[in-house]
């Protein structure tokens, strides 16, 4: 438990007749950065909700740091920064206004302020009324805001979500940047797959409220066979002399082929057959599923 920031023990929600969180046991090491997948409606922002005590968990189910949440419940939400759905600017403040605002209600040094809109890259838009900021500086202002107590852990709900690329890009820079610089833990949850497998070090995957994969990425991407991709010349013909000889090909055009190995050594006499056998292999390379495909396998088997 020590190094634990997150545990949830079969943790079960409804709203009214509906369940939205379904034996959900999560574990969130310390310094890490935690995607939370799943399609929308999944039960991604109603855990969120959960583990900050906006909606009250059934006792004995979630721990921060080590402590049951209803029972800590002030000494675990000071240890915690959240950005949940949209930021709540002050539109006719300017950035700073809005950070020392904050300062004042949690009585912290005003300077605080300046600190972090270095951090998020906002220094040069500190006078500019958050209500003329693009949708990517509101994220940073309101990641901002969630940091100001300098909490151990930050809990973002889809923070690109809407996001152009270059938004996409600021954000994701800034959460690797706080994780491997200021030591934080981030429970990041979103649709966007391709994101989390450039930022996070472990993923959870959830659907129907219910967590189906919990692991590091490479864990993950471990759940597929290894497939190569083969170059060729003839591919038609050169699948289907694999067929013969016991290798199943996966899929193929008239220059490539893909199938499954088992082992570096198995893709070298793959090799060896073909030019033996007359074939002209131009290249050959190892492949693997993206994380959209893999949480598609996932989420379609459950």
């Amino acid at each position: 438990m020590e190094n634990i920031a997150i545990q949830t023990c079969g943790l079960t929600y409804h709203f009214d007749k509906q369940k939205v969180v379904d034996n959900l046991s999560l574990e969130i090491e310390k310094g890490s950065i935690y995607g939370f997948l799943g399609h929308n409606g999944a039960g991604k922002t109603t855990t969120i909700k959960i583990l900050l005590n906006l909606l009250k968990s059934p006792r004995d189910t979630v721990f921060i740091f080590g402590k049951e949440i209803n029972s800590h419940r002030i000494e675990s939400l000071k240890k915690i920064g959240s950005l949940v759905e949209q930021p709540a600017l002050y539109a006719h403040l300017s950035g700073k206004e809005n950070l020392i605002n904050r300062c004042i209600l949690l009585n912290i040094p005003k300077s605080k302020a300046t600190e972090l809109l270095a951090m998020v890259g906002l220094t040069e838009a500190a006078a500019k009324k958050a209500g003329q900021y693009s949708l990517g500086m509101k994220q940073r202002l309101g990641i901002a805001l969630a940091l100001l107590s300098d909490p151990e852990l930050l809990l973002l709900d889809e923070p690109t979500n809407g996001l152009d690329p270059n938004g996409i890009i600021e954000i994701r820079n800034l959460i690797i940047e706080l994780a491997s610089k200021h030591q934080k833990t981030i429970l990041i949850s979103s649709h966007l797959l391709s994101e989390i497998e450039k930022m996070a070090t472990h993923v959870g995957i959830i659907n129907k409220g219910k967590l189906l994969f919990q692991g590091t990425i490479d864990e993950l991407h471990k759940l597929s066979k290894p497939m190569i991709e083969i170059d060729l010349d003839r591919a038609e013909e050169g699948a289907e002399f694999l067929n013969q000889h016991g290798y199943k090909v996966q899929h193929g055009n008239t220059k490539r082929i893909g199938l499954h190995y088992t082992s570096p050594e198995e893709t070298g006499k793959i090799n060896t057959l073909l030019v033996q056998n007359g074939f002209t292999v131009t290249r050959l390379f190892q492949v693997r599923k993206d994380l959209e495909n893999l949480f598609l396998d996932i989420t379609k088997t459950n």
